[in-house]
């Protein structure tokens, strides 16, 4: 379930750990209560004035200032931990960290650079734009709307696309279409025996011979690996 050119370098305690990169995606769709039209005014608002989102995009909203204005927040909260309890992932969200995050679209792209030692759990919040979370090396797409909910591996490439496109084109995304996407999201520790058995993680998998980066690196083939924007195929190293 893991490919195997992949390879995950990442943080773990003062040295680098390897690891696989897992294909598994968990999904589901929960049922989580709207957000309140003035909340989703206030992100709008944001957006617009401090985040200035281009096509693609993908940044942070505050978290803080959301809760203090979302009272269903706990709610959405409790079912994700519902959730993935009924995963076999017991007790993951309590200290993980977490962020609110907007998008508009995203290119494809993997997070092995920065989150090679964690999983990304999401929950969606935003209703039904016609867009797609697409996974091109799972063969996946997942419809994004409200209560939408995944666990993935930070290394495997992802990108958020028009539904029925084939792949990233920013002319989907430009300003003046109603296509951005709120979700939150978790960093779930890749070396937690739950999450590690749920993703199908092998650890310590590089050849001592192998060439070994000197900071956190997804490696593919022996090299930085890099994922095509628009179409989420991986491009040759150099």
């Amino acid at each position: 379930m893991s490919h195997g050119p992949l390879i995950s370098h990442f943080p773990s305690g003062d040295t680098l750990r390897s690891r696989s990169v897992s294909d598994v995606v968990l999904t589901g769709t929960l049922d989580v209560p709207a957000p309140a039209q003035r909340l989703l005014a206030d992100w709008d608002r944001e957006i617009a004035s401090q985040l200035s989102l281009e096509p693609g995009d993908v940044e942070a909203l505050p978290l803080a200032r959301a809760r203090a204005r979302w009272p269903d927040y706990r709610l959405c909260v409790q079912a994700v931990s519902d959730w993935t309890l009924a995963l076999g992932l017991p007790g993951v969200l309590a200290s993980a960290d977490m962020a609110l995050m907007a998008c508009r679209g995203a290119r494809y792209h993997h997070d092995g650079m920065q989150y090679g030692g964690a999983a990304f759990c999401n929950l969606f919040v935003s209703e039904d734009k016609g867009l797609d979370l697409h996974f091109p090396h799972a063969g996946l797409r997942i419809p994004l709307r409200r209560g939408t909910a995944v666990v993935f591996d930070t290394g495997q490439p992802h990108g958020v696309v028009r539904r029925g496109s084939p792949g990233f084109d920013a002319a989907d995304f430009t300003h003046g279409k109603d296509c951005n996407q709120i979700f939150l999201t978790w960093e779930l520790p890749i070396e937690d025996a739950h999450v590690a058995r749920a993703l199908c993680i092998d650890f310590d998998v590089a050849a001592p011979a192998s060439a070994r980066p000197d900071e956190e690196q997804l490696m593919r083939n022996g090299a930085p690996a890099v994922v095509c924007p628009e179409s989420g195929r991986w491009l040759d190293a150099g």
